[in-house]
């Protein structure tokens, strides 16, 4: 027994002092600058102050003499005369000659119909006024016969050869064809006025223009059937084009009825085309319908332009700013010598504007950030006020504030 414990301890290995490994000492140090390194950035992150996205808009500035805007108004241009052209009769289209853009002048023809049916009722109408005319001068002859054979039994019967029925005979005779001449000359005036109506009929095959103007929709082709008159379903058009008389555009606006009473018949006004928006185009008020839409609270009012361009077109939408009148006293000042000329105005929008009892400002974009800036208000122009100090035109300003938004505050401009 003793010596197999002997044996056993034999082949024990013996260790030496066990040291530690300096890599587990470098990963702890690692992950300690690791986590050390993301709460300083956390930190950052929270404390740096973030840019704020606004929308900015550029003050601008009225013209020195130029009037004010008291009500602005959207609508539409509009042509007062405008046409879908149709035939009066129903047929089978056989030709057209026009196209969308086209200029056409009044009496221009637009589009043919098949006419065969019509030009034999005109044959047919005229051969009946011919026949009716020959029947007239045949009984014409026969009237002649019967005068002469009457007067030639009056002479026989004052002799005694003849009896006085057959002068009765012979009188009747011509009274007789008279009544039938007269009967063949009224079927005469019948079948021309069949003949004429014929012929109306055959020229309404022809659609011409009723005005000058421009083509803006090509509604029919070759082969189809057109009527004045809805039918036939889908398969039946009822015009052959659309046109619109461009000297006839003037614009249609609704105005809130709350400032109706702002707006007069020739009161000057100004339009901008939404194709266009720096295009300002002069007009005039031409009149107020008397009416109101109860369900937009709106009164229509229609607009003429001063002078038409061929960039207008029917059915733009228009944004229409009515001017306001001149004052008398700037009007005083304008024909003093020695007055000094007025100034332009600064017009700001609306809702740039933030109001805290009588004091207005604005935040005015300075580089980076904004400062609040107190401005003196005037009166109105349109969707814009009038700034009578404070900013000048060029300045940036911030639309629609956030609530946020403070001075000095860093911003970002919302790009469109």
């Amino acid at each position: 027994m003793t010596e197999l414990k002997d044996d056993l301890a034999a082949l024990r290995i013996e260790r030496g002092p066990e040291t530690r490994s300096p890599r587990r000492w470098i990963k702890w140090v690692v992950l300690l600058v690791f986590l050390a390194g993301g709460g300083f950035a956390a930190w950052t992150y929270a404390t740096t102050e973030r840019p704020l996205e606004v929308e900015v808009a550029q003050v601008t500035e009225r013209a020195a003499g130029t009037r004010a805007e008291v009500v602005v108004a959207n609508g539409y241009v509009v042509a007062r005369r405008r046409a879908t052209v149709s035939s009066k009769i129903t047929g089978k289209v056989v030709e057209v000659n026009v196209e969308e853009g086209m200029a056409i002048k009044e009496g221009q023809v637009l589009a043919r119909l098949d006419d065969s049916m019509y030009r034999g009722a005109l044959a047919v109408a005229e051969a009946q006024v011919e026949a009716s005319r020959r029947n007239v001068k045949e009984s014409q002859v026969r009237l002649d016969e019967a005068r002469l054979n009457y007067n030639r039994l009056s002479t026989l019967l004052k002799e005694g050869i003849v009896t006085q029925a057959d002068v009765d005979a012979a009188k009747a005779t011509v009274d007789s064809t008279a009544a039938r001449i007269i009967a063949f000359e009224e079927q005469t005036k019948v079948g021309e006025r069949q003949a004429d109506l014929a012929r109306t009929d055959l020229d309404n095959t022809i659609i011409r223009a009723p005005f000058s103007g421009i083509a803006i929709s090509k509604d029919a082709q070759p082969g189809e059937m057109v009527s004045p008159v809805s039918a036939g379903g889908g398969f039946t058009r009822t015009g052959i084009c659309t046109m619109v008389d461009m000297r006839s555009l003037e614009i249609e606006v609704d105005v809130n009825e709350n400032y109706i009473s702002r707006v007069q018949p020739g009161q000057e006004a100004v339009a901008r085309l939404n194709a266009y928006p720096d295009w300002e185009i002069p007009a005039k008020v031409i009149t107020t319908i008397p009416a109101g839409d109860r369900q937009k609270a709106t009164v229509l009012v229609r607009i003429g332009f001063k002078q038409l361009d061929p960039r207008i077109l029917p059915d733009m939408g228009v944004k229409v700013g009515f001017l306001r009148e001149a004052a008398g006293v700037e009007s005083a000042m304008a024909g003093q010598a020695n007055a000094a000329p007025v100034r332009p105005t600064a017009l700001v929008p609306k809702n740039a504007v933030i109001k805290e009892g009588d004091q207005s400002y604005v935040f005015v974009v300075a580089g980076e950030t904004v400062e609040r800036r107190a401005i003196t208000t005037g009166g109105t122009d349109g969707d814009r006020f009038e700034v009578l100090g404070g900013i000048r035109g060029g300045d940036r300003v911030v639309i629609s504030p956030p609530p946020a938004l403070k001075a000095g505050m860093k911003i970002r401009v919302k790009q469109p």
